[in-house]
C-alpha cells in the first residue's frame, strides 16, 4: 500500500479526524458520577459500524463494556483495549474553558478525555480509515474492548 495515498488521505481528512474526535470527546462519559454513559455507548457503537465492525454491548453489573471486531485478511488477531469513561472535570473553575467543549486552542484540543482515551481509541479508527482509502486491506482481525469502568476501578 503506498504511503503517499495513505498521507494523501490523512491530509484530505484531517478536519473530519478532528471533528470526529470533538465529536466524541463533546459526549460526557463520567463513570463515577454515571453521567453520559449509555449514550456515549450508543456513540461508540456508530463510530465502529460505520467502518463495519460487528458490535456487542456486554452488561457486566456496572457500565457495559463495547466488543467489536472486524474480520481481517489472515488468522492473526490483534485486540485493542479502549475505555470510554472519564475522570469527573470539577473542580470546574480550573478549566479554561468547558470540560466537554472540545475547543481548539493553539493546535490543540482541550477536554476531558482527548488523551486518556478518547483520543487513542480515535486515533485507531482514523488509522483504519486511511489503510482502506488507499485499497488496503486489514491483515487480520481487529478486536476491541471498550471499558466503562476504569476510571472507576474496573474489575
Amino acid at each position: 500500500m503506498p504511503t503517499n495515498s495513505i498521507k494523501s488521505y490523512i491530509d484530505a481528512n484531517s478536519d473530519r479526524f478532528i471533528a470526529e474526535l470533538q465529536t466524541l470527546v463533546r459526549q460526557p462519559s463520567i463513570s463515577a458520577q454515571n453521567v453520559g454513559m449509555r449514550e456515549c455507548v450508543q456513540l461508540l457503537i456508530q463510530i465502529l459500524e460505520k467502518r463495519n465492525f460487528k458490535t456487542q454491548v456486554l452488561e457486566a453489573g456496572g457500565h457495559p463494556v463495547v466488543f467489536a471486531e472486524r474480520k481481517g485478511t489472515s488468522d492473526k488477531t490483534l485486540l485493542f483495549y479502549n475505555h470510554y469513561d472519564v475522570q469527573p472535570p470539577e473542580p470546574l473553575n480550573e478549566w479554561d474553558s468547558p470540560p466537554f467543549a472540545a475547543e481548539i486552542r493553539d493546535g490543540k484540543i482541550f477536554g476531558r478525555g482527548v488523551s486518556d482515551h478518547k483520543g487513542s481509541f480515535m486515533a485507531r479508527m482514523h488509522a483504519i480509515d486511511s489503510v482502506l482509502s488507499s485499497g488496503g486491506e486489514i491483515p487480520a482481525t481487529l478486536k476491541f474492548i471498550l471499558d466503562g469502568e476504569e476510571e472507576s476501578g474496573s474489575p
